[in-house]
């Protein structure tokens, strides 16, 4: 449940959501997404987002769920080419803009090495790249991400931050729940979660945003700068037997 949040998340930036486990990460996604009831206003580029046409939100905001669920059967194509929807006439046929479509995002996540594979068939990071290419192909100006580095090893991770890049480059605008803090930090901008209510939000290189961060997470981590970039570290503690160390838990 979120609690008086009060935002404003400007366009062409990308935004990086953290905060532990319960902090409200999905459900503010979800709000922003038109996804979940919910008290107060959200304004989608400028206009109340319940103002919006079904098909014309659908058209202006991509959205990637976290662990969603899909018609195994389907071929990836199929899978990317419902991304294509909200542009198609109720039971027309994809046009050659769709199809265009399709292939630039799949191109853009690497994934038309199995575009003729069914998603049943595909490993964890194979899928989770068929349903980012799926978000792209909508072609929105707004892409809503959670968890989108699930299943991705650290190369794939690295060609999703670029991904992000070239959107946010085109005008674009971008929000994602990130549980990799380190990554979280290349972001424009950081907003930090703590039990359903905005502890921080802020230029990832602020001070008082890194500050934020390891509050949030109680000090177990601490961010520092290596090279031109800043990362986050856990910080090792002492259990009670002198000679054993315990790490951090993972974030959510």
């Amino acid at each position: 449940m979120l609690h008086g949040i009060d935002l404003r998340l400007p366009r062409g930036r990308w935004t990086a959501v953290v905060g532990p486990n319960g902090a409200g990460k999905t459900t503010l996604l979800k709000a922003l997404a038109h996804l979940l009831p919910h008290e107060g206003s959200v304004r989608l580029l400028g206009r109340e987002a319940a103002a919006w046409r079904p098909r014309e939100r659908a058209r202006a905001l991509a959205w990637l769920g976290q662990a969603e669920a899909g018609a195994e059967d389907l071929l990836a194509r199929d899978v990317v080419m419902l991304g294509r929807l909200p542009h198609q006439d109720w039971l027309g046929v994809p046009s050659p803009a769709d199809h265009a479509a399709v292939d630039a995002a799949m191109s853009e996540t690497q994934c038309q090495a199995w575009r003729d594979r069914a998603l049943g068939q595909l490993s964890g990071g194979e899928r989770q790249r068929v349903l980012l290419a799926r978000a792209l192909a909508v072609g929105a100006p707004l892409l809503l991400m959670d968890e989108p580095l699930a299943h991705l090893d650290p190369p794939h991770q690295a060609d999703w931050i670029a991904l992000v890049r070239r959107h946010v480059a085109r005008g674009g605008t971008a929000v994602s729940v990130l549980h990799e803090i380190s990554l979280a930090l290349q972001a424009d901008d950081v907003l930090v979660l703590q039990a359903g209510r905005l502890l921080h939000h802020g230029p990832s290189r602020d001070p008082a945003t890194h500050r934020a961060l390891e509050a949030v997470f109680d000090h177990r981590i601490a961010v520092h700068a290596v090279g031109s970039q800043f990362v986050a570290l856990p910080q090792l503690q002492l259990g009670s037997d002198s000679n054993s160390l315990a790490t951090s838990p993972s974030e959510d």
